[in-house]
């Protein structure tokens, strides 16, 4: 993707979905971007887990051998396109030998097979967060969006990302634009 439309750099932000939501795959959504240029926007739902599919689940049907010590995580739902394509956002330190891209300094994510393989063995990346499916924009499409009040933009931190709790990343999310969840209005309005 080239360069960013009207000067807003979103990449490696957080977006975090305004009560008034249309789109309910997206309502109380913290969404981290990936990427963002006049191209459009793709990021990844880091607060909603794919129900009760884990990923010891995802290594069976990959036919993937899982050591005892694999990592105990999750499946996360990264949003409506490609839902069956695998996107593991982790932190910078872990590179692929195949592709990784770097967000900044603090996340990258790989969307190759080896970066499961390792975390299978108990390997890979220090925090990582395995998501099927990516939210995707046209150009101009989320500019447009946060235009009309549907998300909220905050900056990304690893504990956010990877520590908190699923059901507790939206509030501290607005939380860290000073923002109290219980004072916003699912309506909107224009002065």
């Amino acid at each position: 993707m080239d360069s960013t439309p009207n000067g807003l750099e979103l990449t490696g932000k957080i977006l975090i979905a305004m009560p008034g939501m249309g789109d309910p795959q997206f309502a109380h959504s913290v969404v981290y971007l990936c990427a963002h240029s006049n191209d459009g926007a793709m990021g990844l739902i880091v607060n909603k887990t794919m129900g009760k599919m884990k990923f010891a689940d995802l290594l069976d049907q990959l036919s993937i051998q899982q050591a005892i010590h694999s990592r105990k995580m999750p499946l996360y739902f990264g949003g409506p396109v490609e839902g069956g394509r695998g996107f593991v956002l982790h932190s910078s330190e872990y590179t692929s030998q195949i592709s990784t891209l770097r967000v900044d300094d603090d996340f990258a994510m790989t969307a190759t097979l080896d970066v499961i393989e390792e975390m299978a063995e108990g390997a890979g990346p220090d925090k990582a967060l395995l998501a099927l499916g990516y939210s995707g924009w046209g150009p101009g499409q989320l500019e447009e969006e946060i235009g009309q009040n549907g998300w909220l933009i905050c900056d990304a931190g690893l504990e956010l990302v990877f520590d908190l709790q699923d059901d507790k990343k939206w509030e501290a999310a607005l939380n860290s634009l000073g923002i109290d969840a219980l004072t916003l209005s699912a309506s909107s309005g224009r002065a």
